[in-house]
C-alpha cells in the first residue's frame, strides 16, 4: 500500500514526514524501544494462544488478569484499574471477546457489542487484546494514541452517528494506513506514540508493590507515578467528595490523560452534582507559573470542546511544592487552586513471635 487516502493533503504529507524524523531516532537502545518493541514476540508468544477464537470459550480469570500488567504485557500501564472489574464476570467477559475476536463480522458492528456486553471491557482494553489477537489488522485506540494524533493533525473527521464501533472504524483505517506508509508494525507504531509525547517517560510497572517514591520519600519519582497513585487512590482523597473521574459507557478510563490537540490533561473529573469540569494538572516536585499558564490552556480548551449550558471550568494543580512566582498568578484566579501532597513512610518494629 502506498500513501494513503488520508495522506493525500499537504498536512498529512507533513505529518507522516515528522514521524519518519521521530521515527529515526525510535531504535534499539532507547529505553522506551527496548522496553516496549523488543518483547513484542514474547507478549505475542504467550497472549496470542490466550486471545484466541478456539479459547476464549475456556479462558479464565487469572490468563486474563495477568495480561492486564505492565509487566506482563510490556506496553500498556493501569489496564488492570477497571479490567479487574471486567474479570468477575468471567462468563460475560468470554461472551464479550467471543464477539470481539469474530472476524466473520465488521468490526464497527462486533466493537460495540463486545463492550457492552461486560462492564470494564474499554476501547483501551479491546484495542490491546485485538493488536495482541491480530497484529497486522488492528491498532490500539487509547488516551495517548489519540493524542498522539491530534498533536499531528491527523485525528480523522469523527460524526455523532458513527457510534463507537464506526469511530474506531476510522482511527484503524488511519493507524493501518500509517503503519504501512511508514513501514513499520502497528505494535511498533502504538510505542512510537510514547517516544513521540514524552520521549524521556517510560512506562512504569502496574505492580501494587512497586514503590513510587523518590529517594528520601519526601515526592514522588515521576509523574506517572504520582498520577497512578492518585488514580488507584481516588476515593481516599479529599477530592472524591465532589468529583468523580470523567468517564463514558465505552471508556471507563476517559478522563485518565484525556487527549486534546494540545497535549493531554493528566486527569479531567465532573462534580458529582453541579455541571461542573474539574482539570487535574499534576507536577511531582515544584510547580511554577508555567504550570499555571498550562492549566489555563486546558480550562480554555475544555471550555470550548467540551463544556455545555453554562458548565463552569476549573482547575486544580497538585504539587509537592509551589514556588513563589505560580502562588502569585493563583492569587488572581479565582477558578486555578492548588494542592500540595505529602509522604509519609514509617518503619515499624517486628511485633515478637507469640510465647
Amino acid at each position: 500500500m502506498g500513501l494513503n487516502e488520508f495522506s493525500v493533503n499537504s498536512s498529512h504529507k507533513d505529518a507522516l514526514g515528522d514521524l519518519r524524523g521521530v521515527l529515526a531516532r525510535f531504535k534499539p537502545g532507547h529505553k522506551i524501544y527496548d522496553e516496549i518493541v523488543t518483547p513484542r514476540e514474547q507478549v505475542f508468544a504467550r497472549y496470542r494462544p490466550i486471545f484466541s477464537s478456539e479459547h476464549v470459550p475456556g479462558l479464565t480469570k487469572d490468563e486474563f488478569t495477568s495480561f492486564l500488567y505492565f509487566e506482563n504485557n510490556h506496553h500498556w500501564t493501569g489496564l488492570y484499574r477497571k479490567g479487574l472489574g471486567a474479570a468477575v464476570n468471567i462468563e460475560a467477559l468470554r461472551q464479550g471477546l467471543a464477539v470481539l475476536l469474530d472476524e466473520s463480522r465488521p468490526i464497527r458492528e462486533r466493537f460495540p457489542d463486545a463492550l457492552g456486553t461486560v462492564s470494564g471491557l474499554g476501547k483501551a482494553i479491546a484495542t490491546a487484546i485485538l493488536i495482541v489477537a491480530y497484529p497486522d489488522r488492528y491498532g490500539v485506540w487509547n488516551n495517548t494514541s489519540e493524542a498522539a494524533l491530534r498533536q499531528l493533525g491527523l485525528w480523522p473527521t469523527l460524526e455523532r452517528g458513527d457510534g463507537i464501533g464506526g469511530r474506531y472504524e476510522k482511527i484503524n483505517t488511519l493507524l493501518v494506513g500509517l503503519s504501512s506508509d511508514l513501514g513499520i508494525d502497528l505494535w511498533t507504531l502504538d510505542a512510537l506514540w510514547w517516544f513521540l509525547l514524552e520521549p524521556e517517560r517510560l512506562p512504569t510497572s502496574d505492580s501494587p508493590t512497586s514503590a513510587p517514591f523518590a529517594q528520601g520519600g519526601e515526592s514522588f519519582a515521576l509523574e506517572r507515578q504520582l498520577q497512578e497513585f492518585l488514580l488507584e487512590n481516588w476515593e481516599r482523597t479529599p477530592l472524591a467528595k465532589e468529583w468523580i473521574i470523567f468517564n463514558t459507557p465505552d471508556d471507563p478510563e476517559a478522563g485518565n490523560e484525556y487527549p486534546t490537540d494540545i497535549g493531554r490533561i493528566d486527569i479531567l473529573a465532573v462534580h458529582k452534582e453541579q455541571p461542573r469540569y474539574l482539570i487535574v494538572e499534576l507536577k511531582r516536585n515544584q510547580s511554577s507559573d508555567q504550570t499555571v499558564g498550562q492549566a489555563l490552556r486546558y480550562m480554555g480548551w475544555v471550555k470550548k470542546h467540551l463544556a455545555k449550558h453554562g458548565q463552569s471550568v476549573e482547575a486544580l494543580i497538585i504539587s509537592n511544592r509551589a514556588d513563589k512566582s505560580a502562588q502569585y498568578a493563583l492569587s488572581t484566579l479565582p477558578n486555578v487552586s492548588m494542592m500540595t501532597y505529602e509522604i509519609e513512610f514509617r518503619l515499624k518494629d517486628l511485633e515478637a513471635l507469640p510465647e
